[in-house]
Formats: structure tokens, C-alpha cells, sequence
């Protein structure tokens, strides 16, 4: 058996908190159990601080599953004038390339420069010039040949006057929350999913706890704390409104189509002006796939039900990316999978109708009331210092901090690679150091060499399967699927064909009957189809739905047998 991160199921850990509750006093108690909540529990424990981080549904099940998978540098800042918070990016970007290499990538971005649109050869790259410096590095160069004919095969070349090559990152945004979260919990740190807040917990009218529920077993209780942070997302208010505060988070949904990447082959994240209405989106190579997004309107359904693609989203998608690639007739049979998140804006408007969903702007906000910190907003690349903001804002309340240390200390620990295993390649190690971190040693000692070959065209093994199952709080089978792993986005019907293989996995190492296994066979597949899927299964989501563009408001095979058949 592996060593769970906390040395304790989620069973036992659940039992821990409610024997516990009435003696003991968290300093910090976060709700929202994405890349936010997380950033800040890291945070906190490096702090020292005894903080536990509860999450209603899965870690990362909101949008930190389900963003575009961007660590950049906000260029668009930039653009704007907002030098300080494209430093502050660029340089969080350039930590999480040195210190998760294999996790975060390096991404090189093609734009290409058409007659008449702006912004030009000169605008751009003199832009370029200063992100770069920002960067310490050189990481642009203008291209005016063989565009076409090697860099980006196929795209559109009427009025095209060169292109230029710039650099990025890119990341499994679920697994970098679930790097996060481990590397907290290794530090002390708590961290629960399927545990809501139902209520604030008041004290001579400052907030002093939460009443929690269980959403595995329905039990409820209060658990107590010096300070009680809000980093919920989309759904900021739901608590903010326990404090009479106003309403401020504007809902955004931004959409995605996954095609195979030999549909769509690209060496770069091809960036473009969609011809409908001149916003900027993109192609780009992901987990040997291809993803195209994104849309950007209001998302008027409840935020409790998964948001997923519109049929309107689809078609100005398709029409986007086919007039970039005018030969690669992309079209629905060729998608694989879709996927929607809704992004928690904070808006400055009254009447969000007379400002477009693209002009609002994404910086973060912090807000302290009656010992409620609520956080929203903001970019994934950008958790760490959100997250030493939340600290400062909440430091009245707490033990002495150095907070000046947090932010000049490493974010994860080296990891020691003693490696004995000659069968994985270097892109392995370091992939595997990355995602596991401190457990990597034990993740290699309790696997065979078979069990490291990749599942289908993914990078996932079964290795991975296995150690997730028994060491991340795996309560349905779509946490494992669509967050631990990214099987159910990658292969068709979110690989259904894997499922019989899987059954034992599941059953061994979660307990699972017969019944709970054909109960968590249906769920994922009705979610495949419903949430990760095309419009035709969609058919909850409101018919007036329209796109809001610029011009409009445990295991008992035998592994080696098992692993072969997984990987085919």
C-alpha cells in the first residue's frame, strides 16, 4: 500500500475533524478548493499556521479544471498600461517553469500579423520587447517567411504579412491544484473535499467559524476559527451575502473544444482574431490533443450544476478556428470532448447589460468583513502572491507572520530523484517529479515497469491510476477520470472503453460493490454526456442561451495483463 499524504483516508480525516470540533480553533479555515484555496493553504501552512481548507465537491471541480491551461504573463496587461501586474506574472510564470518543469511548460505562441489589423508587426513586437525584458530574456522574433509551410501548416494566408513567435506556458491546471494541495498537506496543512459550508458561525457579530455538511454521509457540524477566508469563485456572494455585503461577482463562462491533434496539428498555441467580432482566441497543443477556445459571456444558470458548452458557442468556435485553417474543415464529428468553466469576474458595473463580458477586467479582489476574507478573481499564474494579499488582509487576526520571507521562499521543495528505474525516460522523471513531488519515490516503489506505460494516446499510466485511488480523496469515479487524470477529456466518451478494466482498480481500493460501481458507472457517463459533450446531450441548458460576442451585450488482475490492455 502506498502512504496516503496525510497518512490518513478521508474516512478517517472526516472522523478526525468531528471529534475534534468543539476543542479546537483553526487559525484559518479556507472554503474553495481550487487553485485560490489552495495557493492560500500552501501559503499558510509555509506560514505555520494550523489551516484547514474545505471544499463542496471535488478539489479543482470548478473552473481550475477547466480554464484555457495558460501560465502567462498577462500581456493584455501590459497592453493596458498595468506594468506592475505583468512584472508580478512574468516572474510568478518563470518560478513555476524552474521549480515544476514536466507540470509547467514551456509554450511558444504564433500570432500572425493580417493587412489592416490591428495590432501590427511594429506595435507587437516593440510590446514583445518590453514582456521580454520584464522576463529577463529574449523570447520573440518576428517570422515573414515559410509561415504556412512549417510553422503553422495550413493557416489562412490571404493578406498575411509575416507572423510573430513568442513564449508562454502551459499546465494540467487540476493536477497543479492537486500538486498544491499535496505539497500543503506535507507541511501540516488539512485539506477535505465533499464538505460544504452551510452557514457562517457568528460571534458578537464577527464571524467566528462555519457549520459544515458532509456530502458523502450528510452529517453536519461546526468547526471554529480565528478567521475564516472566502475563496469560493463563482460563488463569492452566496457567502458575502451572510455579512450583508453587495453583490459583486459577475459569472463567465468560457467555453473549449478538444479535437485529436492529428485533426489539428500545431507545434505553436496559434493566437487569432475571430472574423465575427475581431476577439482574440486560440489553438493549442495539449496532452497530444488539440484545444480551441475560448468564448466569454454570462452564465445565468446555477452555478451548483456544471456549466456546459452551447450549441451558439460550438458554431463560433468551428467558424473561428476554419477560417484560420481554411483546409482543416474542422466540424462536430471531429470533437472529442467540450468543456465549459465559468470564471468569477468582479465587476465595477452596475448594469453588467452595457459592458461587454471581454471589457471587464480580471484583476483580483479582496474584501474584509466582520472576519470574512473573500478572495475572487484573478489569474492562475498569479496564485501565489493572491494568496500572500489574503494573508496580509487576514494578519490582524492571526499569529506574527514574516510575510516578507513567504514570498522569497521557494513555493515546492526539490525533489531528490534517485531513480533506479532505467525504463522511464527523462520526460517521465520529470513529469512524475512534478506531479507527485516528495511521494514520487514512493509512487515508483509500488508500481511495476508495465504500469508506467501510457493509457491510450495519454500521458497517464496506470501507476498513477492506482497511486490516486489510494492517496487523493477519490470519492467518485469522475474525480478520478476528469480531475486526477485527464482520460475523460482525452479519449472519445470519456473512454468508456477502459471501464471493465477499471472496475477492479475502483472496487479494490475504494470498497466498492457491484452496486456503487454500476451507481458511479451511470454518473460519469450521464456527466460525460451531459457536461463534456456536444449541445445535442445539452439539452438542460436554456434555449435563449447566446453567445456574447464584441458586437453584441484497489487491483485483482494481473497488473502486467492489465496495464497492456489499458494502454491499447
Amino acid at each position: 500500500m502506498y502512504q496516503p499524504l496525510t497518512s490518513l483516508t478521508r474516512d478517517q480525516q472526516l472522523e478526525k475533524l468531528q471529534l475534534n470540533n468543539d476543542n479546537t480553533i483553526w487559525d484559518m479555515i479556507i472554503i474553495g478548493g481550487g487553485i485560490t484555496g489552495a495557493g492560500i493553504l500552501l501559503t499558510a501552512s509555509q506560514a505555520g499556521l494550523k489551516v484547514l481548507l474545505i471544499e463542496q465537491q471535488d478539489f479543482a471541480w470548478g473552473a481550475s479544471s477547466k480554464s484555457s491551461k495558460m501560465v502567462h504573463g498577462g500581456l493584455r496587461y501590459l497592453g493596458s498600461g498595468q506594468y506592475n501586474m505583468t512584472k508580478d506574472a512574468v516572474t510568478e510564470r518563470e518560478k513555476l517553469l524552474n521549480e515544476l518543469p514536466g507540470l509547467v511548460s514551456p509554450l511558444q505562441f504564433l500570432m500572425g500579423h493580417y493587412k489592416y489589423q490591428f495590432p501590427g508587426p511594429l506595435v507587437f513586437n516593440t510590446l514583445l520587447t518590453i514582456y521580454d525584458w520584464i522576463g529577463g530574456k529574449r523570447n520573440h522574433r518576428y517570422i515573414n517567411h515559410n509561415i504556412a509551410d512549417f510553422h503553422a501548416p495550413g493557416i489562412e494566408q490571404s493578406k498575411l504579412q509575416g507572423a510573430t513567435q513568442f513564449a508562454d506556458a502551459v499546465t494540467d491546471d487540476a493536477r497543479l491544484v492537486m500538486r498544491v494541495l499535496q505539497e500543503a498537506q506535507d507541511l501540516g496543512g488539512t485539506a477535505m473535499n465533499y464538505l460544504s459550508a452551510e452557514q457562517l458561525i457568528k460571534t458578537d457579530g464577527q464571524v467566528t467559524g462555519i457549520r459544515v455538511a458532509d456530502q458523502v454521509s450528510g452529517q453536519q457540524f461546526n468547526l471554529s476559527a480565528k478567521v475564516v477566508v472566502n475563496a469560493t469563485g463563482p460563488w463569492t456572494d452566496k457567502l458575502r451575502l451572510q455579512v450583508q455585503a453587495k453583490k459583486a461577482i459577475r459569472p463567465l463562462r468560457g467555453s473549449h473544444l478538444i479535437v485529436p491533434s492529428w485533426r489539428l496539428p500545431l507545434a505553436y498555441s496559434v493566437s487569432y482574431f475571430h472574423p465575427e467580432d475581431k476577439r482574440p482566441i486560440f489553438a493549442f497543443p495539449w496532452e497530444n490533443s488539440t484545444v480551441i477556445g475560448t468564448t466569454d459571456l454570462d452564465h445565468h444558470h446555477d452555478l451548483d450544476q456544471q456549466p456546459c458548452i452551447s450549441q451558439n458557442e460550438v458554431d463560433y468556435l468551428l467558424a473561428g478556428i476554419n477560417k484560420q485553417f481554411p483546409q482543416a474543415d474542422i466540424s462536430e464529428d471531429d470533437v472529442i470532448s467540450t468543456y465549459a468553466g465559468i470564471r468569477p469576474v468582479v465587476s465595477n458595473h452596475d448594469n453588467e447589460q452595457s459592458t461587454k463580458p471581454s471589457d471587464e477586467k480580471r484583476e483580483h479582489s479582496i474584501w474584509n468583513e466582520q472576519g470574512l476574507i473573500s478572495v475572487a478573481g484573478g489569474k492562475l499564474t498569479t496564485f501565489r502572491l493572491i494568496a500572500l494579499e489574503v494573508l496580509t488582509a487576514a494578519q490582524d487576526y492571526l499569529p506574527s507572520m514574516d510575510l516578507k520571507a513567504l514570498r522569497n521562499q521557494r513555493l515546492f521543495k526539490p525533489v531528490n530523484d534517485d531513480n533506479t528505474n532505467h525504463s522511464l525516460s527523462q520526460s517521465q522523471r520529470q513529469r512524475l517529479t512534478s506531479l507527485y513531488g516528495q511521494h514520487y519515490s514512493d509512487l515508483l516503489k509500488h508500481a511495476t515497469t508495465h504500469e508506467f506505460k501510457a493509457i491510450g494516446n495519454t500521458n497517464t499510466s496506470l501507476a498513477e491510476l492506482k497511486w490516486s485511488l489510494q492517496c487523493e480523496m477519490v470519492v467518485h469515479l469522475d474525480d478520478l477520470l476528469l480531475r486526477r487524470c485527464r482520460i475523460g477529456l482525452l479519449l472519445p466518451h470519456g473512454g468508456a472503453h477502459l471501464l471493465d478494466q477499471l472496475q477492479p482498480l475502483c472496487q479494490t481500493a475504494l470498497g466498492w460493490n457491484d452496486v456503487v460501481w454500476q451507481q458511479e458507472v451511470d454518473r460519469y457517463q450521464d456527466m460525460i454526456q451531459r457536461y463534456y459533450g456536444l449541445p445535442k446531450h445539452n439539452a438542460h441548458l436554456a434555449k435563449d442561451d447566446e453567445l456574447v460576442t464584441e458586437n453584441n451585450h484497489r487491483v485483482t488482475k494481473d497488473s502486467a495483463s492489465l496495464v497492456n490492455t489499458l494502454a491499447s
